[in-house]
């Protein structure tokens, strides 16, 4: 073995075919144990051969060799870039086969080793260590740092890349994407760890890799630059840029060869780019020039002027003609809007549930009609995880019921404040129920101890500890073999009630499993069930001729189990990052939580959010940064310089300080909350169009400031800042703040008047903008059992519009000296008592919560 090793070594550095021959030798050498590690390790190198080297490998953990020889096992592993490493030290752990008990008798130093190496390897990201880290190894972001080992010279956005580009005269290469994305993996699998591609790009590329949760400026520009040209857009996005950062060439994902008809690989696509860059480079760089004046002219929503904008102000009816465009492209049979792949859309259901409030709006019962029945599809179907709660991103089939199974902050919180609306609306108590779910996965397992919220959590993990690749839903799906086993100890009250039996029928769980193999073109679910409610409690229950408590109490056991089995499996990437616009999200949702749930602890999460969001997202300046990180030890860390909020962090903030502000009526949440807006409109105002960019002006790389113009998986900004301007104008008494949110929606009223399905949350906006909303004032002492209650009936209804005011008749309070109104209010010393100001006029005070429901009943 050992001459063999040394001949294949001597070959392979003389060339390629000399060292094949040599290598089949040793790939046809019987397989006897020791040295064995030597032999797969030049096995691996030659790509025909890894198979061989893996078998040679499987053999090699079969023998009870001394540690030493095992941790050199590891170290040739770890430093050949191996899958198979992986595999090693799970099994020298004691995650596998006989050698468990050798290692766990024998070895401690062993399995210390073994730790080491795996940490190292960070199991996540698919694949092992070169050794060799390029410039993405001082970053904090989870996704540059799944790609710190590919043989790609990668560099973070930065000046040090433009520089390089520049020197050099090269062409970027900017690959932007996120840490859960599923085709994210796959490009990094199939391109980005081919040293033959690699090759190509470190050889006539500056190659950039972008967080796109980290660095949305740089992703909204080109992503509108890729879908103008493509048509349409996603991630992994893949944009060329001349060395000023003009794009000439985009898409989205690129497999690596030319396999399939009408479309070059990324390889070919990188040698014709290389190709011309060197023939035709003053075309391509007048192409760029080109391609950015186009984006400057897009970037101009409209034009509204302090002046003028009166004139431009929407017209009343885009409120019934965005409810007319969503009933059309409403999906009646499942719910939802459109075919597949089918989103949640949280933005059109908020409108939908605003809307079905307006009293005289002819549609408004048909409009709560979609919305429920579109969350209980939604809630029954397999995208939401019935066994470890929360929502995956979205449904690949028009049923809800096949997800891509990464689960995102954003909607977590979104739909959050949706079913809690839709609660409050509706009193069903399947609602509060998600709300719970949803709560308790974040608080669970996206939730730092500090208080922050993680990102997501990855769609893809590995099937079994000892598998080498990961599979997308592998940590979430179930073979009827499974179910059976793990269920069989499940009691029941009666013999013929078998519990397996009541489960498998109430989530539709089957032995061939219940996946359509048209959504799923890779063959990762065959024969796997994605839990399903198809019929109600009472139709499982008249099936088994039980009770629906018997079979309700059944099926509750049954998740548990389920629940801690798969807390067992390998878990999926998890996206440490905490980002200050999802956090101010999740601010929200345990505040709105809190109000119409009465649920106490949610509003103690929600402070301690806010707590979080001011130690450790917001600088002495009063500036927010967009993000946090989490190190090796759970400390939460940052880099140098932090990256600068955009005004998504600042809107979405400033929002959940405005609804932890109803929740806990502190008015100290306000004068932050005003505090951020002066910052928010220093920053990112266009005064000479009106609205707001979505970034500031104070960095260079940014060729063109963009306007977030539509409403998509989150609110756009401009969207947001419309409603809490509004708010923050009668809680601050500052008439500047309503002129602003009226600049704002006169600059987008062409599209609000044409196309407002796009922008539903800012069609809500608009509504606080032509309507008076109604103000409930809240006197007396909040610790009393009277404010108590009258608080309980607040919070039990539902007013889109609502601004909840607590006059604490104290002279020197900011909300004192700002609302003017407070002033005149006969405010008994002790005594509880609210005044609802609707239509432009106040009521009389009331004091019991039966008053109080009559008067509410009476807003309009």
């Amino acid at each position: 073995y050992n001459v063999h090793r040394k001949r294949s070594q001597r070959a392979g550095l003389e060339g390629r075919s000399l060292a094949t021959p040599a290598l089949r030798q040793l790939a046809g050498a019987p397989t006897r144990g020791d040295g064995d590690d030597n032999r797969a390790y030049w096995l691996y190198k030659e790509q025909s051969f890894k198979g061989v080297a893996f078998s040679i490998l499987t053999h090699f953990t079969e023998y009870n060799f001394p540690h030493t020889k095992r941790v050199a096992h590891c170290a040739h592993l770890y430093y050949m870039n191996s899958h198979n490493c992986m595999r090693l030290c799970r099994i020298l752990i004691g995650n596998a086969s006989p050698v468990r008990s050798y290692c766990c008798i024998t070895s401690t130093r062993l399995k210390v080793h073994s730790v080491l190496f795996y940490a190292k390897m960070d199991l996540h990201s698919e694949r092992g260590d070169t050794g060799q880290k390029n410039n993405l190894r001082e970053e904090k972001s989870p996704y540059l740092l799944q790609h710190v080992n590919n043989p790609v010279d990668w560099y973070p956005w930065g000046e040090k890349a433009f520089l390089k580009a520049k020197n050099e005269n090269k062409l970027i290469f900017l690959s932007v994407g996120y840490s859960t994305c599923h085709w994210c993996h796959v490009m990094e699998k199939e391109s980005f760890m081919n040293h033959d591609i690699a090759a190509v790009m470190n050889e006539h590329f500056v190659n950039v890799k972008v967080d796109r949760e980290e660095r949305p400026d740089v992703d909204k520009l080109y992503m509108t630059f890729v879908q103008a040209i493509s048509g349409g857009g996603g991630w992994p996005m893949s944009v060329w840029l001349t060395p000023d950062l003009k794009p000439v060439y985009g898409g989205t994902y690129f497999p690596p060869d030319n396999r399939y008809y009408g479309r070059k690989g990324f390889m070919s696509i990188l040698k014709l780019l290389a190709l011309q860059w060197e023939t035709s480079q003053k075309d391509i760089i007048e192409s760029g020039s080109s391609i950015i004046k186009a984006l400057q002219e897009n970037a101009t929503i409209g034009r509204s002027t302090t002046a003028e904008f009166q004139t431009h102000i929407p017209e009343p009816e885009c409120v019934q003609i965005c409810f007319s465009q969503l009933a059309k492209s409403y999906e009646p049979k499942y719910g939802g809007f459109g075919n597949s792949p089918k989103f949640p859309q949280p933005v059109n259901l908020d409108f939908l549930l605003d809307y079905s409030t307006l009293k005289g709006a002819s549609d408004s019962e048909e409009a709560l009609k979609m919305c429920v029945h579109t969350l209980d599809k939604m809630s029954l179907g397999g995208m939401h995880d019935h066994v470890s709660q929360g929502f995956a991103r979205y449904s690949t089939d028009g049923e809800w019921h096949v997800p891509h199974f990464e689960k995102m902050l954003y909607d977590q919180a979104q739909l959050c404040v949706t079913y809690s609306i839709a609660f409050a609306i509706t009193n069903k108590a399947e609602y509060q129920d998600i709300v719970d779910d949803i709560l308790t996965y974040v608080s669970r397992d996206l939730s730092h101890p500090s208080g922050g919220c993680y990102s997501a959590e990855d769609a893809d993990s590995f099937p079994t500890d000892s598998s080498v690749d990961k599979k997308e839903g592998a940590f979430c799906v179930w073979t009827e073999e499974e179910i059976d086993v793990h269920l069989k100890d499940i009691p029941s009250k009666s013999p013929d009630l078998v519990p397996a039996a009541v489960f498998k029928h109430h989530f539709d769980v089957r032995p061939e499993g219940n996946v359509n193999p048209a959504k799923d073109p890779h063959n990762e679910l065959k024969n796997q069930n994605v839990l399903i409610i198809r019929g109600s409690m009472e139709e499982t229950a008249k099936c088994f001729n039980s009770t629906v408590e018997d079979v309700q109490e059944i099926i509750t056991l049954c998740l548990q189990k389920l629940h801690i089995v798969r807390q067992s499996r390998p878990r999926p990437h998890r996206d440490t990052k905490i980002i200050a616009s999802w956090n101010g999200m999740m601010l929200s949702a345990y505040s709105i939580a809190a109000q119409f749930t009465g649920r106490e602890h949610y509003k103690e999460k929600a402070l301690t959010i806010k707590n979080f969001l001011q130690k450790h997202l917001c600088l002495p300046s009063g500036e927010v940064v967009r993000s946090v990180y989490v190190d090796d030890q759970g400390t939460i860390c940052q880099i140098s310089p932090p990256i600068s909020g955009f005004c998504d962090d600042y809107a979405t903030i400033i929002r959940g300080l405005l609804d932890l502000y109803e929740c806990c009526l502190d008015s100290s949440f306000i004068t932050w909350a005003n505090d951020l807006q002066v910052k928010q409109n220093e920053l990112f105002w266009d005064a000479e169009d009106g609205g707001y960019f979505f970034s500031t002006d104070r960095d260079q790389s940014i060729v063109v400031r963009m306007k977030e113009d539509q409403d998509g998986a989150e609110p756009c900004s401009n969207s947001v800042s419309v409603s809490n301007l509004m708010r923050l104008s009668y809680y601050m008494g500052n008439d500047d703040y309503r002129d602003k949110a009226g600049m704002i929606l006169a600059a987008f009223s062409e599209r609000l008047n044409k196309v407002p399905i796009v922008l539903p949350k800012m069609v809500s906006g608009f509504l606080w903008y032509s309507r008076p909303p109604c103000m409930i004032i809240v006197t007396g002492d909040l610790r009393s059992d009277g404010c108590k209650q009258l608080l309980k009936t607040i919070y039990s209804k539902y007013i889109p519009r609502r601004v909840l005011v607590y006059a604490d008749n104290d002279p020197h309070s900011s909300l004192y000296q700002n609302m003017k109104n407070l002033q005149h209010l006969n405010c008994e010393a002790g005594v509880s008592q609210v005044y609802v100001c609707s239509d432009l006029s106040c009521s009389l005070p009331v004091t019991t919560s039966e008053e109080l429901e009559t008067r509410l009943s009476t807003v309009n």
